[in-house]
């Protein structure tokens, strides 16, 4: 091969790529069998060279189409980013309406029966393709006596269906009312969850943008939002079922997801809770919502159990600021009396949380505080329905534990006998009993003590205090003085693992022997209050009444005040 000395090889551009090319661009010389003949680059195939050019320009002109296909989509979406529609637009994207579905102009149908067959032919003998569950959409593409053929898209597999297992619709304007009424019906209905998600999207896809921005679209995600719920509540309980029946759940729950309806899982108890991200009613507190739907939507997102338990001190103070703003937001004048106390009871465990976070800062806590035990006090009582009396008690129980963020700090003791709190290791308090400059018993805690809560006995040989670990548990720190010296007595609310509860001083029995006590807690979901007598000695329960009237001592020896700031007495 005589080949020109200004000229490169060809070998040396064989399978590269030109400067600053893309993943799409052809290679600059395709790689070959066979080697260069001459300078002038011909080859013994150069037919075949020529071939594969032209093919793989093919492929690139179609590659190019592509992108800027998707590059014009892209800037549409782009240019109505700011505009009203475009969150509804996102929520109808992230529920999975799918894109090749709904964009040609067939005809769709839902599937309204679990466990429903699709078959490889229109006979109950064909073989089963896939098991359909109710609420998924499909595509009708034709019909054979008494089955449907349609076709999957996220199962992308075809099939055919009984007639009477799904019901046709064309996703157009002129079904938007009659789909809304079939979601106004189902979304009642337990059980039928995965069903209202179908109807749901398909009315959000079929009705106008001028109704979907009034009261209608509304009520369609306070529809989502309560059967997202309904639904994490039968995942959350669902224990010891038959295998059907959690075939049947967890198909549901996949339904929800190709939705766009997320939940999130936590494990509380031994147990998987699954909770619904809220997405839906957020929708509703940004639109044209009436007060029950804002109402209902406030409540969903601002539950405590759905609290991710790992989540820092931080982070749960800023969720709780977050939680008290959706709950000012809600006007509870023209509420029923009986949501008008959901909205109290659930402002003042957030407020009364939040008390308890400022407290752990450093900060003054006595307005939140306040404003807990102001929206405790709104709560009417009368108006608890059977299934609210229980969140009522918690309510309470958690306020109470809180109880002293809004009192004074002011101080009991005596001039001999006297509480110290100093620093220890970062977050610790350091708690000494002192006896004028004697010091005489000394702990460290990383719990809250509340200095304004010391009370001593007129022998001077007794001193509670209390001290709060949790924010929804607090304890009696109980020195007494013995032959041996002075100990200490930790009196928790309840034997068993603490969950929710409090316990309070109630007043001392005259002889320095005994001490009045109150207490009321919720653990293993077991709910117990009792008022007792306490032996100093031994800090064993010597009388004990489940009513404050039925204890003669506490009628008779109960501390002044005390009566006045328990929230046990109601």
């Amino acid at each position: 091969m005589n080949a020109k000395p200004v000229f490169i090889s060809c070998h040396a551009f064989r399978g590269q790529t030109l400067p600053g090319a893309d993943r799409h661009s052809v290679t600059l010389f395709p790689p070959l069998l066979d080697d260069c003949t001459d300078a002038g680059g011909t080859t013994p195939r150069m037919e075949e060279v020529e071939l594969r050019r032209e093919q793989q320009s093919r492929v690139t002109q179609e590659q190019i189409t592509e992108r800027i296909r998707v590059r014009r989509l892209k800037n549409r979406i782009l240019k109505c980013q700011h505009s009203v529609l475009f969150n509804i637009i996102r929520l109808l994207v992230a529920m999975c309406l799918n894109s090749a579905a709904f964009a040609n102009p067939t005809e769709m149908a839902m599937i309204v029966q679990d466990s429903t067959a699709l078959r490889a032919a229109p006979r109950d003998s064909a073989q089963q393709q896939a098991v359909l569950w109710q609420g998924e959409l499909v595509e009708i593409r034709g019909q054979r006596m008494d089955y449907l053929q349609v076709y999957d898209y996220h199962r992308e597999r075809g099939g055919f269906v009984r007639a009477n297992q799904i019901r046709r619709t064309a996703l157009a304007s002129n079904e938007a009312a009659d789909l809304l009424s079939v979601l106004r019906f189902v979304s009642d209905t337990p059980g039928a969850e995965a069903l209202g998600f179908g109807y749901a999207a398909a009315y959000l896809k079929a009705a106008p943008a001028e109704e979907l921005r009034g009261a209608s679209g509304s009520e369609v995600f306070d529809a989502l939002g309560s059967m997202a719920d309904r639904l994490a509540q039968r995942a959350s309980a669902e224990t010891g079922v038959s295998k059907n029946a959690a075939l049947a759940l967890s198909s549901h729950l996949e339904v929800a997801a190709r939705y766009g309806i997320k939940f999130i899982s936590y494990e509380r108890d031994g147990r998987m809770l699954m909770c619904y991200d809220g997405e839906a009613y957020r929708y509703v507190l940004a639109g044209v919502a009436t007060p029950i739907q804002r109402a209902q939507a406030a409540l969903a997102l601002t539950r405590a159990e759905c609290v991710d338990p790992d989540l820092g001190p931080r982070d749960r103070y800023q969720l709780n600021e977050q939680y008290a703003a959706i709950l000012d937001k809600v006007e509870h004048r023209d509420l029923p009396d009986y949501l008008k106390n959901r909205i109290f009871m659930r402002r003042a465990s957030v407020w009364s949380r939040l008390a308890y976070q400022q407290t752990r800062n450093g900060e003054n806590a006595s307005t939140t505080m306040n404003r807990a035990l102001t929206e405790l006090a709104s709560v009417n009582v009368q108006e608890l329905p059977d299934g609210d009396l229980s969140v009522y008690n918690n309510t309470l129980m958690l306020v109470s534990a809180n109880s002293w963020a809004a009192l004074p700090a002011t101080s009991n003791s005596s001039k001999s006998l006297n509480i110290v709190t100093t620093s220890g290791q970062p977050g610790e308090t350091c708690v000494a009993l002192v006896d004028g400059k004697q010091e005489l018993l000394r702990r460290c805690t990383y719990s809250i003590v509340w200095n304004n809560s010391i009370s001593i006995n007129r022998e001077q040989n007794a001193l509670a205090l209390a001290v709060q670990p949790m924010e929804a548990w607090r304890e009696i720190w109980l020195f007494h003085k013995t032959a041996q010296g002075w100990v200490l007595h930790v009196l928790p609310p309840n034997a068993s693992n603490p969950e929710l509860g409090y316990i309070e001083f109630a007043g001392w029995i005259p002889g320095g022997k005994q001490m009045l006590i109150a207490r009321e807690a919720r653990s293993e979901g077991k709910y117990k209050r009792s008022f007792e007598v306490l032996d100093l000695d031994t800090a064993t329960m010597q009388q004990q009444s489940s009513k404050p009237e039925l204890l003669g001592a506490l009628q008779r020896w109960q501390a002044a005040g005390w009566k006045e700031h328990t929230l046990i007495i109601r």
